[in-house]
C-alpha cells in the first residue's frame, strides 16, 4: 500500500502562488505515475497534472504555463507549484499515484481558494 499526505493549500488572492506537497510512504518503489486532481463544487473531478516514473509530464489546458508538477525522489514527495492563480482554480486538490499493477491511491485532499 501507499499512504499519501498533502499539505500547502489555503486562501490566496488572484495572481498569487501556492505550492502543494504530497508526501508518500509505503511501497513507493511501485509507483508508476503521480497525479494531481481537483474538484470544484458542482463540477467533475479534473486531472490537473501528472508525471510518470520516466519524467514525462501532462498538464490540463487550463493550467498550462501556470502550474508545474515535480517530484523529489529523495524526499518521496511530489509538488504542484501553482502560479498566477485564478478564481476558477478554486477547488479541492488531491494527489494520487498509480502503481505498476494499476492500483490507485489517493491523498485526503487540500482546499485551494482563490479570492480577493
Amino acid at each position: 500500500q501507499v499512504q499519501l499526505v498533502e499539505s500547502g493549500g489555503g486562501l490566496v488572492q488572484p495572481g498569487g502562488s501556492l505550492r502543494l506537497s504530497c508526501a508518500a510512504s509505503g511501497i513507493i518503489f511501485s509507483i508508476n505515475t503521480r497525479n494531481w486532481y481537483r474538484q470544484a463544487p458542482g463540477k467533475e473531478r479534473e486531472l490537473v497534472a501528472s508525471i510518470t516514473n520516466g519524467g514525462s509530464t501532462y498538464y490540463a489546458d487550463s493550467v498550462k504555463g501556470r502550474f508545474t508538477i515535480s517530484r523529489d525522489n529523495a524526499k518521496n514527495t511530489m509538488y504542484l507549484q501553482m502560479n498566477n492563480l485564478k478564481p476558477e482554480d478554486t477547488a479541492v486538490y488531491r494527489c494520487s499515484v498509480r502503481l505498476f499493477d494499476r492500483r490507485d491511491y489517493w491523498g485526503q485532499g487540500t482546499q485551494v481558494t482563490v479570492s480577493s
